[in-house]
C-alpha cells in the first residue's frame, strides 16, 4: 500500500511541477485548427464516397 500512495504522490507532484501546460489561448487555437481540419477532411472524404456512389451505381446499371 506503501508504494501505491507514493506513486501517486510523485505522480501528482510530476502533473503539478514538472509538466508545461499549454496556456488556454494556445489550447483554443489549437483545438479550433483540429475542429476545422476535422471538418474538411469530413467533407473531403463524403465528396469521395459520393462520387464513388455515383460512379457505382452509373457503372453497375448499364450492366443489368
Amino acid at each position: 500500500m506503501q508504494k501505491l500512495k507514493e506513486f501517486l504522490l510523485d505522480s501528482f507532484d510530476e502533473m503539478k511541477n514538472k509538466v508545461s501546460w499549454p496556456k488556454y489561448n494556445d489550447l483554443q487555437n489549437s483545438s479550433i485548427l483540429v475542429l476545422v481540419a476535422s471538418l474538411i477532411f469530413a467533407v473531403v472524404i463524403g465528396a469521395i464516397d459520393y462520387a464513388f456512389r455515383n460512379a457505382m451505381e452509373w457503372f453497375y446499371s448499364d450492366l443489368f
